[in-house]
């Protein structure tokens, strides 16, 4: 009798254990995604200097379109959203302030090859830097009054763009956000700037004092953070 209850007790056992593995398997990769969630590894896609992800190509399943850089007559290649809103500001100020921008003064997005990655110049390849006047890469290419103009644009990107003149490898043809993807402050300037854009006697185009001593202090004390970085 005793036998009989034990077989009884190992045929409802096995039973269960069948019905609970039938259930699991009912269940859309249960099973399978366990025994594999440990092996997989995310891809990581590459990225430029910045932390920003580099882009094999533009205008064709990228984030890197070419956009016009309105009042100067050119276009660039550059990641849409925020960072446009930024590099195009400052692209326009230096058109309006430092000195008129012709076809060929202007470069954007770039293929990651022929750049190299430890470098900002690597930024190109994610479209978050750009190239004004790309042939004055070497120091001492800006007349004082014009580096006057270009520190206080710098200022007002409030340490989001930084220029490659204040480098150790110096290109005064460069300009790059310094902030990653998941910087807050991206946005922020961003929104600012489009806001800008939309109201009249606001942003690039629009008078300023340079030498205004708010204006001078800022400017002035981000670069010597700049510099020193």
């Amino acid at each position: 009798m005793q036998n009989d209850m034990t077989r009884r007790n190992v045929v409802r056992t096995a039973a269960a254990a069948g019905v609970l593995a039938a259930a699991g398997s009912l269940v859309p990769g249960t099973a399978s995604a366990a025994s594999r969630a440990g092996t997989r590894q995310p891809r990581k896609l590459p990225t430029s200097a910045n932390g920003w992800t580099v882009e094999k190509e533009a205008n064709r399943i990228s984030t890197v379109w070419t956009r016009p850089v309105a009042g100067t007559g050119l276009s660039v290649d550059v990641r849409i959203g925020d960072v446009e809103a930024i590099l195009v500001h400052v692209i326009r100020r230096f058109h309006y302030e430092i000195e008129q921008l012709h076809r060929g003064d202007l470069v954007g997005w770039q293929p990651a090859r022929g750049l190299r990655g430890h470098l900002p110049e690597s930024n190109l390849a994610s479209g978050t830097a750009v190239r004004i006047r790309p042939g004055s890469r070497a120091k001492g290419g800006f007349f004082a009054p014009q580096l006057l103009v270009l520190r206080d644009i710098l200022a007002e990107c409030e340490g989001v763009v930084r220029w490659s003149g204040d480098d150790r490898n110096v290109d005064e043809s460069l300009f790059s956000i310094a902030a990653g993807p998941d910087d807050g402050r991206v946005r922020v300037l961003g929104d600012r700037f489009r806001r800008w854009g939309e109201m009249p006697g606001e942003g690039a185009g629009s008078p300023v004092d340079v030498r205004a001593p708010a204006r001078l202090r800022r400017a002035e004390g981000l670069a010597r953070a700049q510099s020193q970085s």
